[in-house]
């Protein structure tokens, strides 16, 4: 696999940063991965569909696992005047800056060329710099501070709040995984209810570089992270867990996977990943061995899996370095399963990054909930 490199030079307004990012070939990897361009605008104004989302989020960890940052932004047709925010600065040591903000206003959408490529309200601003290549996300506001265990336990967040400056300018590092189109054509499992939990989206890996700034103190970073595309109708009422993680490696090697509980039906589960080598396209996987959420802590939890290719099992160690329990704004049913938003380190035949994970379980299966 022959990986070249290129410095990247960002200016955040606080620091200049020199991103060095491994980058396959542009003739081996199409990083749009067939997916049209087209659907990486936003939607530019209020669907005649209340139950219509229009959201980006992203998953970004800190390239030595100190901290990790969550931000996204979900229009909703009922409210689009009140698009919600949300955030998550989350340190190693458990110090948690945590907002969920629906105050707006309603940034406009359409760039300088015309283009829907901004979805932003409020303090946060994700736009689309060059279709599945270059995005950027930014926040400036400030920002409720708690700690994980104040999460775990469900707590009311604590005050003073801290300002909190962000910007980050994101790679992408590997095509981009729609849900549904790794599994074979007569695979029947992402249809209906279980589609729905899901819902139109895809996901794709990405490097970045960018500054936190807290209280008027600035932290150059660079690190990885996972980029939601996500737009159209999602259902909640019935949902019964998951898990899901993804990270991508220096070598450029990456993997990505979504499974769901055995059901109480007998019915098959949904159950779809992938591995990347750094070339070509993503190669379908499916989940052996599943960390599932069955205790709520605040880090250290063993998140390693196993998955099945068509060239056989891969292995993959993981441990989480901040575990978050999640806070939804009323947006889920009270029965929702238990959400545990997390980074990790992973390694995989000896080479180690970190990625995301984030587990569900209802509450009856978790020993301390």
């Amino acid at each position: 696999m022959n990986i070249t490199r290129r410095e990247l030079i960002h200016h955040t307004g606080q620091a200049s940063l020199a991103l060095s990012l491994p980058l396959a070939c542009a003739s081996t990897v199409d990083l749009s991965g067939g997916i049209d361009p087209s659907r990486e605008w936003v939607l530019a104004e209020k669907p005649s569909n209340p139950q219509m989302r229009d959201a980006v989020n992203v998953w970004i960890e800190e390239q030595s696992g100190k901290f990790a940052l969550r931000i996204g932004v979900e229009a909703l047709g009922q409210s689009w005047d009140k698009q919600l925010v949300w955030l998550d600065v989350a340190f190693a040591d458990g110090t948690v800056y945590s907002l969920r903000d629906e105050n707006g206003p309603t940034h406009a959408a359409l760039d300088a060329q015309g283009l829907a490529s901004i979805r932003g309200s409020g303090p946060a601003q994700f736009q689309c710099l060059e279709a599945f290549k270059k995005w950027r996300v930014s926040f400036n506001g400030p920002v409720p501070k708690t700690t994980a265990s104040n999460l775990l336990h469900n707590k009311k967040i604590e005050q003073p709040t801290a300002e909190i400056n962000i910007t980050v300018d994101m790679e992408m590092a590997a095509p981009p995984w729609a849900p549904g189109s790794m599994l074979a054509k007569d695979n029947t499992v992402l249809q209906g209810e279980q589609a729905d939990f899901i819902s139109p989206r895809y996901e794709q890996l990405f490097r970045c570089a960018g500054a936190l700034t807290i209280d008027g103190k600035p932290q150059p970073f660079s690190g990885n992270g996972l980029r939601i595309r996500r737009q159209g109708v999602r259902k909640f009422e019935g949902f019964w867990g998951h898990c899901w993680q993804s990270a991508v490696f220096p070598s450029g090697k990456a993997f990505g996977f979504n499974v769901f509980p055995p059901r109480d039906d007998g019915q098959p589960s949904y159950n779809e990943g992938y591995i990347f080598t750094g070339s070509g396209g993503l190669q379908p996987a499916t989940a052996v061995v599943i960390p599932w959420l069955r205790e709520l802590t605040t880090g250290g939890d063993n998140v390693s899996f196993e998955l099945t290719t068509k060239d056989g099992q891969v292995s993959i160690s993981g441990t989480t370095f901040i575990n978050t329990r999640s806070l939804h704004a009323g947006l889920v049913p009270d029965d929702f399963p238990i959400v545990q938003q997390a980074h990790a380190h992973y390694t995989w035949e000896g080479e180690s990054t970190v990625g995301m994970v984030e587990r569900s379980s209802v509450p009856s299966l978790i020993r301390n909930a």
